[in-house]
């Protein structure tokens, strides 16, 4: 059978890896794809954007498709599984109506707030002048949200009152973000550490993948300003048992169920961004879709085939499928450009990626890659996710860094520190 992936980061290569894994399929093709689907087992890129619906649509006829797999959030906020369900097309991923959980930060806290699902106190603006007033009223530090998808950017953690104005100056003036700034979202600042959980559900049920924990500001030890990830790892010691099942029962159940009232069936993936301070846990946002680099750490420790779970997600038939995961450790450390999440260069030759899988249980996932003619260059400001699976969580943070001092491109930046939460609390 055939499949066609949507998407071009680390996260739809992860994908794609692991649904090569299942041996009925004969061919995945990426749309777009990148330098590592390119070459990966199984995967042959496309041309395909992933907005272009006709033409996504009709090369799924054309190629005879058993599913689609959408990775990014803008497609499905877009409504691409409406329009590919109304062909009697076979797709993995939320309607847009359950897509807006991310599509509008606003729509996200009101279906907290009815769901009695713990977060932070807010207030909605669409005009600079009250958004000033009312931060200039609550003070600093606190938080401004683009109300819309903005690649991972639109959120400003503001230390100062400064701060928070020029956030409100370039969502509502500057209109960085275009039109996903016409409404802006002003939060509480929320303490504690930030964790990922993420599951699968087809509507009715769900269960949890593995935990896993993102590291967004661009330097070590959390300095710096947010990026899409700089590295992830799976477990997170800061989910305990006792939080892993309150974010099953009290955050993900409620969120299935409040949508469901609005005659919203949610199939495919919830993430949910928790901040957890102590037994306090609050959820800072809903996405619709795997994140990116968590998926890379947290597909490397299933044991399941990926194919299956996706069918019984749409199948509605999750509560039937047992899904297995190794236990031991993995870690994943991105490399970026310099100069990223800012302004960067493209086009550097990349080198040593097959001595850094040499090193064994090392899976270097390609981000913002592509080939000019032979050459493997950098084309993106996230480039690599190179991903581990150890023993144990030391050795495992060993065997990643390890791996990635093996690769070279000119003004590659990474973080030397990921993971080191999880090793101070173990």
């Amino acid at each position: 059978m055939n499949i066609l992936l949507i998407g071009s980061g680390g996260r739809e290569h992860a994908i794609a890896w692991k649904l090569a894994q299942n041996e009925s399929i004969q061919t995945i093709f990426c749309a777009p794809g990148n330098g590592g689907t390119k070459h990966e087992i199984k995967c042959k890129n496309t041309e395909i954007k992933p907005d272009d619906f006709d033409a996504l649509i009709k090369f799924a006829k054309e190629n005879n498709i058993y599913m689609t797999v959408v990775g990014p959030e803008d497609p499905l906020a877009l409504g691409i599984v409406d329009r590919f369900e109304n062909e009697g097309l076979k797709i993995f991923g939320p309607r847009k109506d359950a897509a807006k959980i991310e599509a509008s930060k606003a729509f996200c806290k009101e279906i907290m707030v009815a769901a009695g699902i713990p977060t932070a106190f807010y207030s909605e603006f669409t005009d600079f002048e009250e958004a000033k007033k009312y931060v200039l009223e609550k003070g600093a530090p606190i938080v401004v949200k683009a109300d819309g998808l903005a690649a991972g950017k639109g959120v400003t953690v503001a230390s100062t009152i400064d701060e928070s104005i020029k956030a409100l100056e370039e969502i509502f003036i500057d209109k960085v973000f275009g039109d996903a700034g016409n409404r802006v979202v002003i939060e509480e600042f929320l303490k504690g550490e930030e964790a990922s959980f993420l599951a699968f559900t087809d509507g009715k049920t769900v269960i949890p993948m593995v935990s896993s924990q993102d590291h967004k500001p661009v330097f070590d030890d959390d300095k710096g300003p947010n990026t899409g990830g700089m590295g992830a790892y799976s477990p997170a010691p800061i989910m305990t048992e006792k939080l892993y099942n309150f974010a099953l029962n009290k955050i993900a159940y409620p969120l299935v169920k409040e949508l469901k009232k609005r005659n919203i069936t949610y199939k495919g993936i919830i993430y949910a961004g928790l901040m957890i301070d102590g037994d306090n846990v609050k959820v800072l946002e809903f996405n619709c879709r795997f994140g990116d680099p968590e998926t890379q750490p947290i597909l490397m420790r299933l044991e399941s085939d990926l194919l299956e779970i996706f069918d019984a997600c749409i199948n509605q038939t999750l509560d039937k499928v047992n899904i297995k995961w190794y236990n031991e450790p993995t870690v994943c450390v991105v490399i970026a450009s310099g100069g990223y999440p800012k302004s960067y260069k493209k086009g550097y030759e990349i080198t040593g990626i097959t001595e850094a899988e040499k090193l064994g249980n090392v899976k270097v996932f390609h981000a913002g890659t592509k080939f000019e003619g032979d050459k493997l260059v950098t084309n993106g400001g996230r480039v690599l996710a190179v991903t581990a699976r150890g023993e144990e969580l030391k050795s495992t943070i060993k065997l990643a860094y390890s791996s990635v001092e093996k690769i070279y491109f000119k003004d590659m930046h990474f973080r030397k520190d990921i993971a080191q939460k999880a090793l101070r609390r173990l």
